[in-house]
């Protein structure tokens, strides 16, 4: 669910009151941090790189469609998402700018990708001559395409030895265009002298390899792109053609290996987080020590205690992970997640919280006035990514589209 980006106070809306705010100048301000990043001016490039924005798993979120319209009026050069469905949608937003679809296509979506004008990756070579009929029978030419070539993720691609036989496959292809080439990193984070430390350059020289075998076999790659959001931060030399940030673009670095470089790169290239999780209070009672909290007893209190309810569970975005080890913030103020975490709501210890009522907001991640608290931090601490856990911010969560 959407809500308009003129509501001035996303809080003062009817419905269950849990909700995020997606704050659009945060987003826009980092494609712009991420495009300035990638084209240094002591390069001098005649061709700035490009930037493909990661919109897949409903913009990590945020809502794709929402974020992929506004990212296109600040000049996002692509975008990327998971599947046709994903393309349609944001395709059903207004939205013009070229989009890959990562994971290809499976039989029978061929027609759904030429209707929208979705450019799908090419990752095994016989889907080249599936599409090829696809678009000889709408007649269409010139139909875009891209190769994703596997260098070691080991996941989808075509395989650098098989270069030859994509080749081959294309020159039957009257319809089709390549228009790009790419790899997926596998461990772009991991900086240390170590060999899964070193895969990132392996994959490189494999990937290079594929590159300069197809303009020998008289292919032209097209816009070639590799780095992913920590390839970014970290790795100047992945930045090929274009990039594609998808946790970057909403305000997070990955985590680094070591540790301590997250720090230098967040201060390199510093991003504002993009969406806030909030919830209200729904009620508050008290106990008395010896009673427990939720189900299965998991917590019991040590001391006579407040606890409230926060209008929001694990089906909104509270991750069940939180449960008895997560904190929510009420008016600058901690308040422990108690129990095991429910489908609509969680209870909080708000003993400490002066005056905690009912109808009070509580900030599950994201920013409060000059405060923020950021979701990597939330979800470090229960083991995760913070992709996992923004992701996860359920549909029926009420997005505004904030300035």
């Amino acid at each position: 669910m959407t809500r308009s980006k003129k509501n001035s106070n996303p809080a003062d809306f009817i419905g269950r009151p849990v909700w995020a705010e997606v704050s659009l100048s945060a987003l826009t301000g980092n494609l712009h941090a991420i495009r300035d990043y990638v084209n240094p001016p002591e390069e001098k490039r005649k061709t700035p790189r490009k930037v493909l924005s990661i919109v897949k798993g409903n913009g990590y979120g945020h809502g794709g469609p929402a974020v992929a319209k506004a990212l296109e009026k600040a000049g996002s050069d692509w975008f990327g998402v998971a599947s046709a469905g994903e393309g349609m949608e944001v395709r059903k937003a207004g939205v013009r700018t070229p989009i890959l679809v990562l994971g290809g296509f499976w039989p029978g979506e061929e027609t759904n990708l030429l209707h929208h004008n979705l450019t799908p990756a090419i990752h095994r070579c016989e889907q080249l001559l599936a599409y090829e009929a696809a678009a000889a029978k709408l007649r269409r030419k010139n139909v875009w395409v891209q190769l994703k070539v596997d260098t070691g993720m080991n996941r989808l691609g075509i395989l650098p030895k098989d270069a030859d036989c994509f080749v081959r496959q294309l020159a039957k292809c009257k319809h089709l265009q390549l228009v790009g080439t790419f790899t997926h990193l596998a461990s772009s984070e991991v900086l240390t002298d170590t060999e899964l430390g070193h895969q990132t350059q392996r994959q490189l020289d494999r990937f290079h390899a594929t590159t300069d075998r197809l303009r020998a076999l008289g292919v032209d790659p097209g816009i070639t792109h590799i780095a992913n959001s920590a390839a970014i931060a970290a790795r100047p030399e992945t930045w090929a053609d274009m990039v594609r940030p998808g946790a970057l673009l909403y305000g997070y670095h990955p985590g680094f290996d070591p540790m301590e470089r997250r720090v230098e790169f967040e201060t390199k290239l510093a991003l504002r987080p993009v969406m806030s999780l909030r919830a209200r209070l729904i009620s508050v009672r008290c106990i008395a020590a010896g009673e427990s909290v939720g189900y299965n007893a998991t917590w019991v209190a040590q001391r006579p205690s407040r606890i409230a309810v926060l209008s929001a569970g694990y089906a909104d975005g509270i991750h069940r992970s939180l449960g008895n080890r997560g904190v929510v913030h009420i008016r600058g103020h901690v308040a422990p997640i108690l129990g095991i975490v429910s489908m609509d709501v969680v209870m909080l210890d708000v003993t400490d919280v002066p005056d905690a009522a009912i109808g009070d907001i509580a900030t599950v991640y994201g920013t409060d006035g000059d405060r923020v608290y950021p979701a990597n931090v939330v979800a470090r601490g229960i083991g995760t990514v913070t992709s996992d856990l923004i992701s996860g911010v359920g549909q029926r969560v009420p997005r505004f589209y904030v300035p």
